[in-house]
């Protein structure tokens, strides 16, 4: 298939694109959603980070040094524990430290296996190839351990009277609270499964749609949908499995006691 030529849309074609937001503000208004000012503050400042980031990574690109695509890797990282803690509203403590061990091992080892062994990037910290994917399996791993962490707490907090009965009789915590981290994570999986689903007859993901606007066979572009898609629910899983764990160690005491402290804290 013959290679095409992506058209830079210029600065005009862009402010047209933009009067579809000014659109959206005009209905918001008319609807008396009353969330204008955020949808003005959500696309400019959209506007200046992707430009930002475009210029970066223009530059990671030219320089190819290991040691600045790590940095990069734990920029994005520190600013999805920053979105994650502004997302989730009851904290158990130690969430910071919990969510970030998740994403570093979680995402990390996805990460590193997908570009290592499946797209055999070379060098192994190339950053084509490292940022962009693992900044897909890092967004998706990021909304993933969010839900988990939350629904598992709200769980927790529920079914109180439940889960202490249960250690009453003699259930350890993981046998007490196995529900809780049962519901916590299918929660966390049900988005990246609905997108699964839903590909190919409903949507067709954007990493595919990239690589057919920019001439690829869609046969091959479909191979490569597959494995990130793989790629992703797999560092859902995983990120969102570690998050659990790590809660419920935080929620039960070494003696297989609920923490009374974990409640004031909720």
């Amino acid at each position: 298939m013959n290679q095409v030529a992506i058209v830079d849309p210029g600065v005009a074609n862009l402010a047209f694109c933009y009067g579809m937001i000014l659109l959206v503000v005009g209905l918001a208004r008319l609807g008396g959603a009353g969330r204008e000012k955020d949808l003005l503050w959500a696309s400019v400042r959209m506007i200046v980070q992707l430009t930002a980031v475009g210029f970066l990574l223009r530059l990671i690109f030219a320089v190819r040094s290991p040691l600045a695509t790590i940095l990069i890797l734990l920029l994005m990282g520190t600013f999805a524990l920053q979105v994650m803690g502004g997302r989730v509203k009851s904290k158990v403590p130690g969430f910071y430290r919990i969510v970030g061990i998740s994403l570093l091992f979680g995402c990390g080892a996805v990460t590193v296996y997908f570009c290592v062994l499946v797209v055999g990037a070379s060098p192994w910290y190339s950053p084509r190839y490292l940022i962009p994917l693992a900044s897909m399996i890092l967004g998706n791993s990021m909304n993933g351990a969010s839900l988990a962490v939350e629904r598992y707490l709200s769980e927790v907090l529920e079914r109180r009277d439940e889960i202490e009965t249960a250690l009453c009789l003699g259930a350890s915590s993981a046998t007490a609270g196995s529900t809780a981290l049962r519901k916590a994570f299918r929660a966390a999986l049900i988005p990246t499964t609905n997108t699964m689903a839903a590909a190919g007859l409903v949507t067709l993901p954007g990493m595919m749609t990239g690589q057919i606007l920019s001439g690829t066979d869609p046969l091959i572009a479909v191979k490569y949908q597959v494995a990130i898609m793989c790629a992703i629910v797999a560092g859902v899983a995983l990120t969102a499995f570690l998050a659990l764990v790590q809660c419920r160690k935080v929620c039960f005491t070494s003696f297989h006691q609920l923490r009374d402290n974990l409640f004031r804290r909720l």
